[in-house]
């Protein structure tokens, strides 16, 4: 009684035709009893359903999939039976997860004692540089006050630092070009919302980010992916795809990539633009992690190779959550004007601006980038041989390339358990994202696992020690079965 209780109190319906728009998206046209269900589980998992909505009948989603009803009723059979949805005599059936089961995306940024979260590649503030500009900023907050706080743009102090950083490394910019975000996650989320449209589809790399990847469905976009490997980019598959796909955008993390730390070389971009510019396709370039530069010198903007029409087709996204702090949540996006007044106003239905204060305390910050860096990469490098001696010394069998830069290793496992180890590993005391959750396709990444040096070197060599304790341990058959359910078709 307590169940149906909250199924009747909290649920919601998801209509038959947003579902079989997120489903096509997830796992293509038509798609068999199996691909059916996985669609769903994967969907749940990743946020996209929320747990207790209630799912379409039967009828109404073959209808809408074009499937058969017993194609629909058997896919819902295998969620039943499978803990991913229950179902009762005129209540219908709903979503539900296997017990100790959370939505990978969600769970990341849940606070539990005793457990090191290797979930999230971020650093802490630079306590002393964030202490300076908190005391700095307290000279400028009453003429803001004065005002009404509504920047859509943001406020001109910062949009011309912005812009000013960009042409100090090479790429000269004006404030106009600059719009300020709460975070590079808004900028790209505005981006794709305004330039795509559902069913559009988006050049992404294989694997990439995964709130962005979750952004591009969640929007009703087609994902188009290009592979990028431990020889990096594969410049051919790329130029073909936006040749014979003509999809509308292109998402590309060049510098330091997430997660395989990848440096995309000159020549690469060089053709990725003038693929670009050939085909007509936005090219939205992440370079939230271009200053992480560990071994070589920082890159120069992406945009500064561009010429003047192809440069017209590219936008720049970064914020200060991987230099600074994340608890900022400022991004910016940089385009041209009219484009970027059409994202400002773009972003007004959805929150107006971003917050004065975090504004006024990001020009000060930015202002000592320098001070920042100058203490944070030496400490990155220390805890990233830290990470890197821990995992030879007790899982010798893992392998990995050193990057240059950026925040985490891609770890080779050697076989397809990472979902399995991170299920076990959260008994242990480790938070940690599986390969799978940066893959394209449901399946993919199985045996990576992303491990960040964002954590003081002692919490590093313990997480590595609870992962090998997880290991030696053996994996429950019920985490590694569960794992199989939910990744491979």
């Amino acid at each position: 009684m307590a169940d149906m209780h909250r199924v009747h109190s909290v649920d919601s319906t998801l209509g038959s035709h947003r579902l079989a728009g997120l489903l096509t998206a997830a796992c293509g046209p038509r798609p068999g009893y199996r691909a059916l269900a996985q669609g769903v589980r994967t969907l749940l998992m990743d946020g996209r359903i929320a747990l207790h909505t209630r799912l379409p009948a039967e009828r109404e989603l073959a209808a809408a999939l074009g499937v058969s009803r017993a194609t629909v009723t058997s896919a819902y059979d295998l969620l039943r039976e499978e803990s991913y949805a229950r179902s009762r005599r005129g209540a219908g059936t709903w979503t539900v997860l296997p017990e100790g089961q959370q939505p990978s995306n969600v769970a990341a940024y849940i606070d539990e004692d005793d457990v090191i979260d290797l979930a999230l590649a971020a650093p802490f503030a630079p306590q002393a540089e964030l202490g300076r500009a908190l005391a700095a900023v307290g000279g400028t907050v009453e003429r803001h006050a004065a005002t009404a706080g509504y920047h859509p743009y943001g406020i001109p102090q910062l949009r011309a630092a912005v812009a000013d950083r960009f042409t100090r490394r090479g790429l000269p910019t004006l404030p106009d070009q600059i719009l300020i975000t709460s975070g590079a996650q808004q900028a790209v989320s505005l981006v794709l919302d305004l330039l795509g449209r559902p069913g559009d589809r988006v050049l992404v790399e294989n694997p990439s980010y995964a709130n962005v990847l979750d952004a591009i469905r969640r929007g009703g976009l087609r994902t188009l992916p290009v592979p990028v490997t431990e020889d990096g980019w594969e410049c051919e598959v790329a130029e073909s795809a936006l040749r014979q796909s003509a999809p509308r955008l292109a998402y590309l993390i060049p510098d330091f990539h997430n997660p395989t730390g990848r440096l995309m070389p000159t020549e690469a971009r060089l053709r990725l633009i003038e693929a670009a510019r050939r085909t007509g396709a936005w090219l939205v370039v992440d370079e939230t992690l271009t200053d992480i530069a560990l071994d070589v010198p920082a890159p120069a903007p992406f945009a500064s190779l561009a010429g003047r029409g192809a440069a017209e087709q590219l936008l720049t996204v970064g914020s200060l959550s991987k230099t600074h702090w994340g608890g900022l949540r400022i991004g910016w996006v940089r385009a041209s004007s009219q484009l970027i007044t059409e994202l400002a106003t773009h972003r007004v239905p959805t929150d107006i601006a971003s917050s004065v204060l975090d504004q006024l305390v990001a020009v000060e910050l930015i202002a000592r980038t320098d001070a920042v860096l100058a203490e944070r990469l030496p400490l990155l490098r220390a805890q990233r041989e830290a990470l890197v001696t821990a995992l030879a010394e007790q899982l010798p069998e893992w392998r990995w390339q050193l990057p240059p830069g950026g925040l985490g290793l891609w770890v080779d496992l050697g076989s397809p358990l990472a979902s399995s180890l991170a299920t076990a590993a959260l008994e242990h005391g480790v938070r940690i994202e599986g390969g799978a959750r940066f893959g394209v396709d449901p399946g993919t990444h199985e045996h990576r696992l992303r491990i960040p040096y964002t954590l003081p070197a002692d919490l590093c060599v313990q997480a590595v020690q609870r992962l090998a304790t997880t290991l030696n341990a053996g994996l429950p058959a019920t985490a590694s079965a569960r794992s199989r359910r939910h990744w491979v078709a």
